[in-house]
């Protein structure tokens, strides 16, 4: 693990502290998780422009298809086979 240090505007370290203690985490780990959910959320941002940059093939949309199937057979009562 690498540390990392920063600056923050002292009412935030304060609200930070103040959640942390109310859900029981140290600070730290409050902050790596909340680093690491805006990580996944520009990384999917990120992917959301790539697709729009190179949207899918006609190969790719063929598969679209297979998915609106739905189930083969209606397996709604395969609990009462047995009764």
């Amino acid at each position: 693990m690498t540390m990392l240090s920063f600056r923050v505007a002292d009412h935030e370290a304060a609200e930070a502290k103040r959640w942390a203690v109310a859900i029981g985490v140290h600070r730290s780990e409050l902050l790596r998780e909340a680093l690491h959910r805006h990580l996944v959320s520009l990384r999917g941002e990120h992917d959301a422009a790539k697709w729009q940059q190179s949207p899918p093939t006609e190969a790719e949309l063929s598969l679209g298809a297979v998915a609106d199937w739905g189930p083969n057979e209606d397996w709604a009562d395969w609990d009462d086979a047995a009764r």
